[in-house]
């Protein structure tokens, strides 16, 4: 099995870097290299969505992210304890129709021994934004926190 460091139990450091990561990852927009982040028979739950296992992840994904058109993320922590990390998010999408949406949610995450996430909750908030309103333009600089 691969490891994804950091690895728990989770520091205030480590579980800053494990958020990072995340938010880096999700910004690619690569189903695939998301989901190398989660175990094979990882569970989520998306607003109503129930999945399991990486397959589904990654098409849950491709399908999120052909919706969601220059999708940018930014994370946060809000808490750690153990294996587990909790954030708070937004990130700003348009659809086919030229629409701008930011969505603001949280997560609960829970991962095992290798660093690999092995439960994701995430509840989720939609709310329509004139184009002036964004904030969040592509993913976040490294040089920054």
């Amino acid at each position: 099995m691969t490891q994804r460091p950091p690895l728990p139990p989770f520091t205030l450091e480590t579980a800053l870097d494990k958020v990072r990561a995340a938010e880096d990852a999700w910004n690619t927009r690569d189903p695939e290299l998301v989901a190398q982040g989660y175990t094979e028979d990882s569970r989520w739950r998306n607003r109503d969505r129930f999945l399991t296992g990486r397959a589904e992840i990654v098409e849950f994904l491709r399908g999120k992210w052909a919706r969601e058109l220059d999708y940018a993320l930014r994370k946060e922590l809000w808490a750690y304890q153990g294996e587990r990390i909790a954030v708070r998010f937004e990130y700003e999408c348009h659809d086919a129709d030229g629409q701008w949406w930011r969505s603001y949610g949280n997560e609960l995450w829970q991962f095992n021994g290798d660093g690999l996430m092995s439960r994701r909750e995430a509840s989720i908030n939609d709310v329509p934004i004139d184009v002036s309103q964004r904030r969040i333009f592509g993913p976040r600089d490294p040089a920054t926190n």
